[in-house]
């Protein structure tokens, strides 16, 4: 029951659905990106992932990872399907041909990370965080530094990683206590870091850290802080002062060494301006927390195909309803409760996709469009939704995945399916790069409040060009899109009252931004489908989106309205 990436319905989405190929080969750098090349591309990935990846999935967790005096070793196969990865040239799809890239647009390596993490989320996080670098390093980086690590970054041979979490300092990098002081040509770097996935393995022969410290005359909080390059082994092959002091021990991704590092007197270069060195740093966060809402999604689909095959296999009581053959009758894919969650999890995963995949799209859009206009309303799709898809859908890998264990009963909450590994696993995605709880705040507090919900309704008024109010799922999809319009002008209103308001509603009002965005996408499908051709396909999910998903938007208004009333009556009263 190792899983298999669906081809047919990524290739759909991508062409029929999103008219991907088409837009993307209006950019200059993708003029001959055809359909046919990105399909062969996804099924070339889709073979590697399937055959060298996925087969790891349990070793990596029932093994995990060893630690021996500052010593790690990953899971047995581990290295070799790492060094295949990068010799295969899989990290460097979307690098740039000037770095040793394939010059291929980011949809594609969207999707190839999305099979990957439902393949095998733990060997994933190790290549997970090599765009990101390649990005901060390749628009941050100094002429030498990008000579030296640009192009191993870029091609995988040596991986990287993002060293912020200190003990004391979490979601607050304000607080990072590391010190970088001026020696020689380069810096020395003294602190601890923990939570830092890849901080130490035997994958390639190098680790290229990226580390946030504050240099000694630096402002206090998080204007004080600046980014810096420290190398596992320094140009001259002498092994830096970087130390892991452990490895923890984790609910999921044993596969993954989640690494205590400890700098002493660590040689480190500059990366970008001293004191901004958070500038620099968001470049690569912002990367990966897209790259983690694909996770959500790969992770459900990963957990939805077990689910679902095993529930056309396991005969119990007969279904209720209109007698089905007796072959059928006693499965439990034919009960309506089953059906449920079964179709409830698959629209989320194919509305997801929509969503992701074109987040992808708008990325080379905001980069290589040529009308400036476009660019700005690529760049705010990217800014809107990426904080909703890392935050919903890693909210329903877990939820959903749950619901798919339930799917097999007791037998779900025993490793030998293996659909409790992926629920253990999924975990910690609503935690990393940014709590779903940090994201609501950045969409509402950050992004939606400051110029009273214009820019979202911007957004929302391109999605609503050419639908037709007529028909009832595009109907409710603008009713939907004017109920955030009024509620973000009236938590902007009464931020002025009360500013803690948007910090108690910020979840439900990101809830409420997802589950339109998933009813918008999914009249993209439905469209898409309206030949009849692969109509049949998408109708059980749809079903379950009007009935079991959509209703969730009323009860989160309704959350926000009752707190919004209360500061009303308040202020009243304060009169």
């Amino acid at each position: 029951m190792d899983y298999q990436p669906r081809l047919d319905d990524i290739q759909h989405i991508l062409t029929a659905v999103l008219d991907a190929p088409a837009q993307l080969q209006a950019l200059p750098p993708f003029a001959e990106v055809d359909t046919d090349l990105m399909q062969q591309v996804q099924e070339e990935a889709g073979k590697f992932v399937a055959s060298e990846i996925a087969p790891l999935q349990r070793i990596g967790d029932e093994t995990g990872c060893r630690f021996d005096a500052g010593v790690v070793t990953t899971p047995p196969g581990f290295r070799q399907a790492y060094q295949a990865f990068w010799q295969g040239g899989w990290p460097s799809l979307a690098c740039a041909t000037e770095d040793g890239g394939q010059g291929l647009p980011a949809v594609l390596e969207a999707v190839l990370y999305e099979m990957l993490s439902a393949a095998n989320h733990g060997w994933t996080m190790a290549p997970g965080l090599l765009h990101g670098a390649y990005e901060c390093l390749k628009h941050h980086g100094s002429e030498e530094l990008k000579a030296r690590y640009l192009g191993k970054i870029a091609s995988g041979e040596w991986l990287a990683t993002m060293c912020l979490t200190e003990p004391h300092a979490g979601s607050d990098l304000g607080l990072v206590r590391t010190k970088a002081t001026t020696q020689g040509d380069g810096y020395r770097i003294n602190g601890t870091k923990i939570f830092i996935s890849g901080g130490e393995h035997d994958l390639t022969d190098n680790i290229v850290h990226l580390v946030l410290a504050r240099l000694p005359d630096a402002p206090a909080g998080p204007k004080g802080l600046s980014l810096f390059l420290a190398p596992k082994f320094l140009p001259d092959g002498r092994r830096n002062p970087i130390v892991c002091e452990r490895i923890e021990e984790k609910m999921g991704l044993h596969g993954s060494p989640t690494c205590v590092m400890r700098f002493e007197d660590a040689t480190g270069w500059l990366v970008g301006e001293p004191n901004r060195g958070l500038n620099a740093m968001f470049v690569m966060m912002n990367a990966a927390r897209m790259h983690v809402g694909l996770q959500g999604i790969g992770l459900l689909e990963a957990a939805w195909q077990k689910a679902s095959a095993y529930a056309q296999e396991r005969r119990q009581m007969r279904a209720p309803g209109p007698r089905k053959s007796n072959e059928a009758a006693d499965l439990i894919s034919e009960h309506p409760a089953i059906q449920r969650m079964l179709d409830t999890q698959r629209a989320w995963i194919d509305g997801g996709r929509v969503l992701a995949y074109r987040t992808a799209v708008e990325l080379d859009i905001a980069k290589h469009h040529a009308d400036a206009t476009r660019r700005e309303s690529a760049q705010r799709w990217c800014s809107l939704v990426t904080p909703v898809l890392k935050s919903a859908w890693t909210h329903q890998a877990f939820h959903g995945g749950s619901e798919c264990l339930q799917v097999f009963g007791g037998h779900g909450y025993v490793r030998e399916w293996g659909i409790e590994q992926i629920v253990r696993d999924a975990r910690v995605a609503m935690i990393y790069e940014g709590t779903n709880e940090i994201q609501a705040i950045d969409l509402l507090v950050r992004k939606v409040l400051p110029d009273g919900g214009a820019t979202l309704s911007a957004l929302l008024d391109e999605l609503a060009q050419g639908m037709d109010a007529s028909q009832a799922a595009q109907a409710a999809v603008l009713h939907r899109f004017d109920a955030i319009r009024e509620l973000a002008a009236q938590l902007s209103k009464a931020n002025a009252q009360q500013a803690e308001l948007a910090y108690w509603v910020a979840d439900d009002f990101l809830r409420m931004v997802a589950l339109a965005l998933l009813g918008w996408a999914w009249t993209r499908i439905e469209a898409a489908g309206a030949d009849g051709t692969v109509a049949t396909r998408w109708t059980a999910p749809a079903r379950a989106l009007q009935h079991w998903i959509l209703p969730e938007f009323e009860m989160r208004q309704q959350i926000i309205w009752k707190q919004l009333t209360q500061v009303g009556a308040q202020t009243m009263l304060a009169a």
